[in-house]
């Protein structure tokens, strides 16, 4: 499937500008629906009609972009793409979703268990590339792998094979985001967010699904897979200025150690996962203008909070 952007002619641009008509850049930066996602929501399942310019670049209008939060809205609802166009035919308000026990999330949820029982990266790529290709990241999160996640730890603190199942998920996690990640970088300018593994734990879900979240945002990430002793923070963030300092842990920190390097920070600081809800009277009760007094527990709390604080601006 062909992932470049539809670029109109400096012409047609201007003229599609005065008309109040959006490119697909842009719908896609002010919605968070990346290209593909929008062309596949159009193609194969008529949920939007955009105009065309004579060469066949698609021009959105203003209700077009209404139309795309509206659907953002039953999709996050749980509801499937598919069901979304008769949702919008009945003018039905998006309200709470009728909850099915065989819905689409169910079965894509059970097809990744199985990819990653029968240890088959194929099938596990297979699987995620489809319903990437038609919901935006965050739906992906909150609807198919934050669930996953929660279900794989139920069943592996008893099942034998745990540990290679895990191995197997993450490593196969950290190359496809990372991946991700390096696309996403190309098109972007600016100063980095800088994301720490702040654990001893190697290859921390939550961190890549942080790191992805926001580099869908248009953010410029950089991600250290690896602790990083707080003495040579400073050194990482002199070179690198970023804009911000994500540090995500699902463990516990040290307590004396935390506060001395939430102090010595140059830029602003945010810890993040279960580790910050651990911590959360520590991080609140410093008085410190580079440190944000949230406390994110998931990626995408952290995300939101980068946001709202200012520190996760378009490319």
């Amino acid at each position: 499937m062909d992932e470049t952007p539809d670029i109109p002619t400096e012409h047609e641009y201007q003229a599609a500008l005065a008309r109040g008509l959006l490119p697909i850049r842009e719908v896609a930066r002010r919605t968070g629906v990346n290209p593909v996602t929008l062309r596949a929501w159009e193609r194969r399942y008529g949920l939007i009609v955009p105009l065309r310019t004579s060469k066949g670049h698609r021009l959105y209008a203003e209700d077009e972009v209404a139309r795309i939060q509206l659907i953002l809205t039953w999709l996050n609802r749980g509801v499937a793409v598919g069901q979304v166009k008769g949702l919008l035919k009945a003018k039905r308000p998006a309200i709470e979703a009728e909850s099915e026990p065989d819905s689409l999330w169910d079965n894509q949820r059970r097809q990744l268990l199985n990819a990653i029982g029968a240890l088959s990266e194929r099938q596990l790529d297979e699987c995620f590339n489809s319903a990437m290709a038609l919901y935006p990241p965050r739906t992906l999160y909150r609807q198919l792998l934050q669930p996953l996640l929660a279900e794989l730890e139920l069943r592996w603190r008893c099942q034998f094979g745990a540990q290679v199942e895990r191995v197997f998920l993450y490593s196969w996690l950290r190359s496809k985001l990372g991946t991700r990640l390096y696309h996403n970088n190309r098109l972007c300018t600016g100063a980095p967010l800088l994301l720490i593994n702040f654990s001893e734990l190697p290859m921390e879900p939550g961190l890549w699904l942080t790191a992805w979240l926001a580099s869908s945002d248009d953010c410029l990430v950089e991600v250290f897979d690896w602790p990083v002793p707080p003495a040579e923070l400073a050194l990482a963030i002199a070179r690198i200025e970023p804009r911000a300092l994500l540090l995500y842990s699902s463990q516990t920190l040290s307590a004396d150690g935390l506060p001395r390097l939430l102090n010595n920070s140059t830029c602003p600081i945010l810890l993040a996962g279960p580790a910050a809800a651990i911590h959360r009277e520590i991080v609140q009760a410093q008085n410190n203008d580079k440190l944000p007094p949230t406390c994110p527990d998931d990626p995408l709390a952290a995300v939101d909070a980068l946001a709202e604080l200012g520190l996760l601006h378009n490319r």
